[in-house]
This record gives C-alpha cells, sequence and structure tokens, in this order.
C-alpha cells in the first residue's frame, strides 16, 4: 500500500505539459495499473486487470484485428459514438455491453444503464452520468442532445475514479462530481461547449487530472490557460492522428 501511495503521489503531481508524445497513459492503482489509449475523437481503449474495455468505439478507427472487447461502453445515439460496425469488429463470445436505453433500438445485444444508474463489472464500478445540451442545439427549442438520453460514466477501479462526460455542455451534474483523479471532458462547438465553458465546468469539480477529449476544432490554449494556478493538471493528448 506504501508503494502505491508513493506512486500516485508521484504521478499526480506531474505538471502541464503540451501534447503528449507518448498516447498511452498508465495510471496507478490498488488494483494495479490502468492503461488508457486516445484512439480518435471519443474512441478509447481502457486496459487493466488482464480486461479490455473500449468507450464509444466508431469510425475513422479500423477494429477489425484489433484486441476484442471484455467491455464496450457506449454514451450516445449519434455516429461518432454509436458505431454498428465497430461495435461488432470488437465483440467477442462474453463482450457485454453497456449503454443509454436509447442506444438498445440499434445495439440489440447492449444492457441498458440510464442516467444516475451505477453498475459493477469484473472490479469497476461503472456510473452513468447525465450528458446533454442546456442551451445549444441545431434549431430554436431543439437541443443537439437531450436531458436523459446520454451518459457520461464515472469508472472506478482500484480506489481511482476516471471520468469520461460524453456529449454534454457544463451541466449542474458535472459539476457536482467528487472526488473525480482523472477527467476526459469534450469541448466542441457547436454541439457541446467551447474550452472557455468546459474549464469553468472543470474547475466547479476540480479534478487532478483533466485530459480534453472529443475536441475537434478547439483552441486547447485557451482551456489550459483558464485553469493556470487552480492546481489541476492539463494533459493535452492527440486525439486525432494524421
Amino acid at each position: 500500500m506504501k508503494l502505491f501511495l508513493a506512486l500516485a503521489c508521484s504521478f499526480f503531481a506531474l505538471s502541464c505539459f503540451a501534447y503528449s508524445a507518448t498516447a498511452v497513459q498508465t495510471f496507478p492503482t490498488s488494483a494495479g495499473e490502468v492503461k488508457i489509449t486516445p484512439l480518435n475523437h471519443a474512441s478509447t481503449r481502457i486496459e487493466a486487470g488482464g480486461k479490455t474495455i473500449y468507450l464509444d468505439p466508431s469510425k475513422p478507427v479500423k477494429f477489425a484485428g484489433s484486441q476484442k472487447a471484455d467491455l464496450i461502453l457506449i454514451t450516445d445515439i449519434h455516429p461518432d459514438h454509436m458505431d454498428p460496425t465497430s461495435i461488432a469488429d470488437l465483440t467477442k463470445a462474453g463482450t457485454d455491453i453497456l449503454a443509454p436505453p436509447a442506444v438498445l433500438a440499434t445495439v440489440k445485444t447492449a444492457k441498458p444503464i440510464a442516467n444516475g444508474e451505477s453498475k459493477t463489472w469484473q472490479g469497476w464500478t461503472i456510473q452513468a452520468i447525465p450528458a446533454y445540451n442546456l442551451t445549444r442545439g441545431p434549431s430554436p427549442g431543439k437541443l443537439f442532445h437531450d436531458k436523459g438520453r446520454g451518459n457520461g460514466y464515472v469508472l472506478t477501479y482500484g480506489g481511482v475514479r476516471f471520468y469520461f462526460s460524453g456529449d454534454t455542455e457544463g451541466v449542474p451534474e458535472m459539476r457536482a462530481l467528487k472526488n473525480i483523479d482523472v477527467a476526459f471532458v469534450c469541448m466542441n462547438l457547436p454541439y457541446t461547449m467551447p474550452p472557455d465553458e468546459a474549464a469553468d465546468a472543470v474547475k466547479a469539480f476540480h479534478p487532478k487530472v483533466v485530459i480534453p477529449y472529443h475536441y475537434r476544432g478547439s483552441d486547447l490554449a485557451v482551456f489550459q490557460k483558464r485553469l493556470e494556478g487552480t492546481g489541476i493538471e492539463v494533459r493535452l493528448l492527440e486525439w486525432y492522428p494524421q
């Protein structure tokens, strides 16, 4: 335990830096390492305890021939989060799929997890956090992401809490999060929120580390600048490889 605490303290004490040359991020926990690999946009691979989790596997990543999934987590119905072809390419006998109820109309093999629900899986606790727009939409009176449809997730493993925002603005449920170690937060207009709003939301729940993702077209320097002096470590990873 003392070794784990020493590793964790040194890990979270790392300072901010520009785009990481190493895509894979490794996080120590009391149950062993968690490896998180950015794939593209919202698509993410998580490895721990000999199990592989994919979050929102979607094109343009080519998953045929990739390591199969033990668990797939889907956040919303849009094709950059829910891609049936990618899901099929990653599925093996015994693969579990968790998704908001709205996804089940398309992904028949998924099991529902609604806003506010929690489930346990292979040493993980998975909590569904509401993800939605407050003001932004395609036309007056309509929103890109309706409240109650999409999920963000807080994933807890070995005492370490990871938050993936999904498609959302800085909603009260995000701002009310507690004890988040690592947060992956979206920012892209017109669909979610700009970097300055994302930074203000992050200040409210104050994770130890924040990693922008789902940021196509956003100026991450604005996000990083806004969090200077807060004690929150900003890690900028390349989610859009050429």
